[in-house]
């Protein structure tokens, strides 16, 4: 009996651990989106025709993944990534973060922008590296989200926001607006909303 309740907290510490480096691979990549502020500040047309041809790479590549034709190095790396409710479907994830990167540098101008991308990459990367890692206090009805993981999306947005505004207030606006929005149970939407809601709020402020 001793040795069978070993294994399966053996088999579910592999599951967590699992899940844990998946996420933080898949926020690794989210985290990354940090460097396109400056791509767009020093070479905008380029920067966004980057953003633009690598998301219609990555929906062709994802496309074929579907369906059972494995793209080299693209298609492991969105294996890699993937989470669990993600597996045997198209990953939409990279989708929303390539449209709402390129919906803040669009829609809004350098500052603004970069702000939204931040808070993306910063505010809602880093809220869930910390749920995941030490999240003990789980708020109702938000599919799993944390105390802890809010509150580090808010400390994230708040600094990122007051790295390019220099505005306490703003930031603050921001980043509470920014966690509120950060636990709602939006899957990969975030990844759209966010960067676009807090660029128009930076905007309007």
């Amino acid at each position: 009996m001793s040795k069978y309740f070993c294994f399966q907290i053996g088999i579910e510490l592999k599951k967590q651990l699992t899940s844990l480096r998946k996420e933080f691979f898949r926020k690794t990549i989210h985290i990354c989106t940090a460097f396109v502020p400056a791509m767009l500040h020093f070479a905008r047309i380029p920067a966004l025709l980057c953003l633009s041809m690598a998301g219609i790479f990555y929906v062709i590549a994802e496309q074929l993944r579907t369906t059972g034709h494995e793209i080299p190095l693209i298609s492991d790396i969105t294996a890699a990534a993937a989470r669990k409710r993600d597996e045997n479907k198209f990953v939409l994830g990279p989708v929303t973060l390539v449209l709402g990167v390129l919906s803040a540098a669009l829609l809004w101008k350098e500052v603004p922008a970069a702000a939204g991308i931040y808070a993306l990459a910063f505010g809602d990367g880093l809220a869930s590296l910390a749920g995941k890692t030490f999240g003990k206090i789980r708020i109702p009805y938000t599919h799993g989200k944390t105390a802890e993981g809010s509150l580090t999306c808010f400390a994230a947005i708040f600094s990122s926001c007051f790295f390019v505004t220099q505005n306490c207030q703003t930031s603050l606006i921001a980043a509470i607006t920014g966690a509120l929005f950060e636990v709602l149970p939006l899957k990969d939407f975030d990844n759209l909303i966010i960067p676009v809601l807090i660029g128009g709020l930076v905007t309007y402020l």
